[in-house]
């Protein structure tokens, strides 16, 4: 995320005493004084950091790569949070483009300190489901960075008698590599994020370190620099992602025959790539990269420095090679002792399994899940996690007790709610799972983010007017957030589906669709024109949709439907054999809402 600043815009500054400084982690020439330490547990590839708002407890993604910490309208609106305007012109950008900003000034309580006026930025998408916004680099880069993701924690912290020395304390084993930080327009940047060059395929790049990104990202200018264009060898398309801006943006994965950053290169690599958007910027290293090895951000030296934990770098294939380093590669002259990092406590194995899971080893993440449940037998978040981890491993039995105790200990948890839900649809006992569903519902902010998950949950259940009730309240909540053409369509195909309301639901779908041109927008838009009677408009719409997703049989269905009603009815009972081919069902299922080709009535 970056901001731009007129030159009188600059006034959203920390407040200059931010924490007291710790002891030294160990007694060298050169030391590095710990100032902070930030526990880190890894969700969904988001670094989540437990902080207070005004009392409240939440969570925030720490991200290195935004310039300012910020906060999502619906979780300021869940924290009732009064909003002030933004210095004129300030705006922010991001992954899916701008967004327009205002300011709200909290007491926020991070690493045991009480810290009474800092602002956050809102506006955008929300960042996560787990989190109510971004820890920046106003907050992150007020020292130097010691990010050790693999084990779940975040230093602060400062470097005496460094100068011109490698602050690597943590591992004398392995070579480390080093980079120069580099220089960029300030004046636009209230904090700016950590930059470095890299080259891939030979040609120099500039990559943001950002622990926000979950997986790393190329821009396709940067791709093409290299040789590498959508629709080349080896090149698929890896859907839709997102940022801080309205849009959704294509990405695909793509072939590369080296990455190489300081001294370490990957060799034929895989990397995501897509229209990042963001100026100056060729590449965001993220999560994935920070999970694969060990950053010091040394912003009193303007220096990174990294070791490699070992595992996938980019998090994008089964067996990738590991980097390679130079034979005359750096190594650290002093490291703790082995157990130094060990975790101490339960809330350290949680961490460390929640982080080993992200990174797929599931024999580490259950072992280390196993013993935090062994050490703090009451604290249900464990027994969810662990349960989260077992279905990971395909063990939906052992999973399903998780859960059960988890909620015997805490019965409004609401992850856990959800993933005991799904697994009782799996299991056939709906009344069981839509009885966890609404219990989330009950427990859930009517703000919160994962009503939109929750109202797709009820959309695939076929209930329709619960998904509607959720689809409303996020809505509200999100106005400019890049999943509002996903919620808009949702409610509009549940009003289709019900066939109530159908001025509104063309409205929602219409609204959808002048943001994405997205397939099952058009289908959900031609069940509404065919419910109104509008066959040609129906047939226009299932043309798109078809178009666009050849297969899909709800679209074959309708558009074999309103073909017969317009009197074309070899072509419709050709779309609707069709669609019976692949969903044998589906006659049936559109016969019970009132979709049938020799009806009086669609």
């Amino acid at each position: 995320m970056t901001g731009y600043f007129p030159p009188a815009a600059v006034g959203m500054a920390m407040a200059a005493a931010l924490f007291v400084c710790g002891p030294a982690r160990a007694a060298s020439a050169c030391q590095v004084v710990k100032i902070a330490e930030l526990p880190v547990t890894m969700i969904d590839m988001q670094p989540l950091v437990s902080a207070k708002i005004n009392g409240s407890a939440v969570r925030f993604v720490a991200d290195s790569g935004a310039f300012f910490s910020a906060l999502s309208p619906g979780s300021a609106a869940e924290l009732k949070l009064p909003l002030y305007p933004a210095p004129f012109g300030m705006f922010v950008t991001g992954i899916g483009g701008a967004a327009s900003i205002s300011v709200a000034t909290v007491k926020l309580t991070l690493a045991n300190q009480e810290l009474p006026h800092v602002d956050f930025i809102v506006g955008g998408s929300e960042v996560g489901v787990s989190s109510v916004g971004l820890l920046g680099e106003n907050l992150l880069g007020y020292a130097d960075g010691d990010y050790d993701l693999a084990n779940g924690v975040i230093n602060l912290a400062k470097l005496k008698n460094c100068s011109g020395t490698a602050p690597i304390y943590w591992d004398t084993t392995k070579p480390f590599s080093a980079v120069q930080m580099t220089s960029e327009k300030r004046y636009e940047r209230l904090t700016p994020s950590p930059r470095a060059y890299a080259y891939l395929n030979g040609t120099r790049i500039r990559v943001v370190l950002d622990t926000g990104a979950g997986t790393s990202m190329l821009s396709l200018d940067a791709a093409a620099r290299a040789g590498v264009k959508p629709g080349g060898p080896g090149v698929v398309s890896a859907g839709y992602t997102s940022g801080i801006g309205r849009r959704t943006v294509q990405t695909w994965v793509a072939p590369f025959d080296s990455f190489k950053i300081g001294d370490e290169e990957i060799k034929h690599t895989k990397l995501r790539i897509g229209k990042i958007g963001l100026d100056e910027t060729d590449m965001l290293l993220g999560a994935d990269f920070f999970l694969s090895h060990h950053v010091y951000i040394a912003n009193s030296q303007n220096k990174i420095y990294f070791t490699y934990n070992g595992g996938p770098v980019f998090n994008l294939s089964a067996s990738p090679q590991a980097p390679a380093l130079p034979a005359d590669a750096k190594t650290a002259e002093a490291a703790p002792t082995a157990s130094e990092n060990e975790p101490k406590d339960a809330e350290g194995y949680s961490r460390r399994g929640q982080a080993r899971l992200q990174r797929r080893d599931l024999t580490g993440a259950l072992s280390d899940l196993d013993q935090a449940i062994k050490l703090a037998p009451s604290e249900a978040r464990y027994f969810e996690e662990r349960g989260e981890a077992r279905m990971a491993a395909k063990q939906q039995f052992l999973a399903m007790s998780d859960f059960d105790q988890a909620l015997k200990l805490k019965p409004d948890l609401v992850r856990a709610l959800l993933e005991r839900g799904g697994l009782r649809v799996l299991g056939h006992e709906e009344a069981d799972a839509l009885a966890d569903f609404d219990a989330a519902d009950r427990a859930l902010a009517k703000e919160a983010d994962l009503r939109l998950v929750l109202g797709n949950i009820y959309l695939q259940l076929h209930h329709q007017d619960r998904a509607i009730a959720q689809f409303d309240l996020w809505i509200k909540a999100h106005p400019d957030d890049s999943r509002q053409p996903q919620a808009l369509n949702g409610r509009c195909w549940a009003r289709a589906q019900l066939g109530k309301d159908l001025p509104q639901a063309l409205s929602d779908c219409n609204a959808s669709l002048r943001q994405s041109k997205a397939a099952n927008t058009y289908d959900s838009r031609g069940l509404v024109q065919l419910r109104l009677g509008a066959y040609d408009k129906a047939i226009a719409d299932y043309d798109a949709a078809l178009a666009l997703q050849p297969k899909t049989a709800w679209s074959l269905y309708g558009r074999g439907v309103a073909e017969i009603k317009t009197g074309h009815a070899a072509e419709g009972q050709a779309d609707i054999a069709a669609a019976t081919a692949i969903n044998a069902e589906l006659p049936a299922q559109a016969k019970s809402i009132g979709v049938a080709p020799y009806t009086s009535s669609p």
